[in-house]
């Protein structure tokens, strides 16, 4: 059992340690591709790097092979020639007859017969009358008669490779004119320590129906040695010349990339909001006309920028102005509207009516007054926060009360789902109050009657509250725009609680400035959900939404389509976060 537990205690460890490499490979493979995307710099070297060392590849390899084959081919011509002038001098000494050996006997001035083969293999090697010793070794085998074999230097018969000996001896003519057989090796002559790269050539003697092979070993180490330092030489070379295209890449690519990276940098600055941001214009090129059309679009920008603000700003001071204007006047007509409003009982019945139509219209007005003002709070960026510590549960109820009276009249209930734990959260009680009361007046208009189911949420970091009616729903698009100033869904149908169209607008306004989200969900014949989100502690960013902008039945219907994962959660004070898409 022990060993059984460490078995699986090193087989943990193990994975372990390979998931803990694949993760920090991950992550360095991801740095890397992070900075190639981003550097363009490193993209060119690169680049560059890699055509050169592929081109300095292929004409190395393509040189060393040309050279190597010429001086092989060189030295195999010259030692083949050799080979043959040796081979016709055995030749014509095997064949002299007994009379011009004596001769050549007497000519020595000796007594003991000279053996021809002995005399030539003397001259061949050098080691006769100039004493000059060749570069070259010399092998005469007779196979029929081994004692007629001569060899030269430390020459063994051993050392005449197996194959090439096969080759020689298949061949059907054997003149000393033949082709002579060729045969390259490392060979380790008699008394030597190291195997010499040795060439071979081989060739057959016939005289008189006796066969002499001949072999001639001709070391070609100088040539091997001169190649490699060829081929190093090529190596240090072709290393030399890819480092060289390196650099030069390298400062082409700088020369180009560093004005550009300005230029980015010059336009996130731009971006940021710093309109005298410009470029130093140098030289006559394509760089230079860049900076050049980058400083007109720059100037052109922020003159453009400039007229926006000053029309924005005559604007947003017309809207104020017209709007404060009309308070006196308003005022008036409002005094004078509600003495005929009060007496309309005593007016005939059209004139009466005329007295409600009046008040009506003018307590719409005076709304849509009290919403332009707002909005131009909001655009002069003059809009406060006066913050304090509340339930978000109170909140919710009282806007519900005072929508209660509307509701009725549309014959339309509240369904509340609100959690037992205080929502506790920093807001402008007024601010966050009258959201509230804008998203029920629009459930209420839209809502087709129907219940209208109010759901409140929180988690460590955040407050929910989404109001659900089964209306008409939106169309696809739909759910952007109706935060949209003065938008209607269909202009064809008329207000029934005399909106201005200015409330959802207002409504983000105010979310925004509590630094929260207020989003939309809508389905054609399915209803419609609002989701107002804000952050427990003023000033912190959010993450996420207790409550899911999709309903839950909704979900649940696609979840049962095989349409997406059902991701459903109560709403509680502690559940989990949505994200904010």
């Amino acid at each position: 059992m022990a060993s059984t537990s460490r078995k699986r205690l090193r087989r943990r460890t193990l994975r372990q340690i390979l998931g803990g490499v694949r993760r920090r490979t991950r992550r360095a493979a991801g740095r890397a591709r992070s900075v190639w995307r981003r550097s363009l710099q490193l993209q060119v070297v690169t680049s560059t790097l890699v055509i050169s060392v592929t081109v300095v590849v292929v004409l190395g390899v393509f040189l060393s092979d040309q050279i190597n084959r010429s001086v092989i081919e060189s030295r195999q011509q010259s030692s083949a020639t050799e080979a043959l002038a040796d081979r016709v001098r055995i030749a014509d000494a095997l064949s002299q007859k007994p009379d011009d050996q004596a001769k050549s006997t007497a000519d020595t001035g000796g007594n003991t017969p000279v053996d021809p083969l002995d005399e030539v293999m003397d001259t061949i090697t050098g080691s006769g009358e100039n004493g000059s010793k060749k570069r070259y070794e010399v092998l005469v085998l007779n196979t029929s008669r081994p004692g007629k074999s001569r060899a030269s230097g430390n020459v063994a018969p051993e050392n005449v490779p197996q194959a090439l000996q096969q080759k020689l001896r298949s061949q059907e003519q054997k003149y000393i004119f033949d082709k002579p057989q060729r045969f390259t090796a490392p060979i380790t002559f008699t008394g030597d320590s190291q195997a010499t790269p040795t060439l071979v050539i081989g060739g057959v003697v016939d005289i008189n129906g006796e066969n002499y092979e001949v072999y001639h070993f001709f070391p070609i180490n100088e040539e091997e040695q001169m190649l490699s330092n060829v081929r190093l030489a090529l190596a240090v070379v072709g290393l030399g010349l890819v480092l060289l295209l390196a650099a030069i890449a390298y400062l082409v690519a700088r020369q180009v990339v560093s004005p550009v990276r300005l230029a980015r940098q010059a336009a996130e600055r731009l971006a940021a909001g710093k309109l005298d941001e410009r470029l130093k214009v140098r030289g006559e090129d394509d760089l230079a006309r860049l900076a050049t059309s980058f400083n007109e679009m720059a100037v052109n920008l922020a003159l453009k920028i400039h007229q926006l603000e000053e029309l924005s700003q005559v604007q947003r001071q017309f809207v104020s102005d017209v709007s404060h204007e009309l308070r006196t006047p308003l005022t008036t007509v409002r005094m004078a509207a509600d003495l005929l409003y009060d007496a309309r009982e005593d007016f005939d019945p059209m004139a009466a009516r005329s007295a409600e139509l009046m008040q009506a219209q003018l307590e719409r007005f005076e709304s849509m007054l009290a919403d332009l003002l707002e909005i131009s709070r909001y655009d002069a960026g003059a809009a406060t926060l006066d913050l304090d510590p509340v339930d978000v549960r109170d909140v919710v109820l009282r806007a519900i009360g005072d929508s209660e009276a509307l509701a009725e009249r549309h014959s339309t209930r509240f369904e509340l789902r609100l959690p037992n734990e205080p929502c506790m959260v920093e807001i402008d009680n007024r601010r966050v109050e009258r959201i509230l009361r804008n998203l029920l007046f629009n459930a209420i208009e839209h809502g087709e009657g129907r219940d209208v189911v109010v759901t409140v949420g929180a988690d460590r970091d955040a407050v929910a509250v989404a109001v659900r009616d089964h209306g008409i729903g939106l169309k696809a698009g739909e759910d952007t725009m109706v935060f949209d100033r003065f938008w209607r869904a269909d202009p064809s149908r008329a207000r029934t609680i005399g909106g201005t169209g200015l409330g959802l607008a207002i409504s983000r306004e105010d979310a925004s400035l509590h630094g929260g989200w207020l989003q939309a969900w809508g389905q054609q014949g399915e209803g419609s959900q609002f989701r107002l989100t804000l952050p427990r502690v003023a000033g912190t960013d959010l993450k996420g939404s207790p409550l899911s902008l999709v309903p839950p039945e909704i979900e649940m219907r696609r979840t049962w389509r095989g349409q997406m994962t059902p991701v459903l959660l109560p709403a509680s004070a502690d559940g989990a976060g949505y994200d904010e898409d």
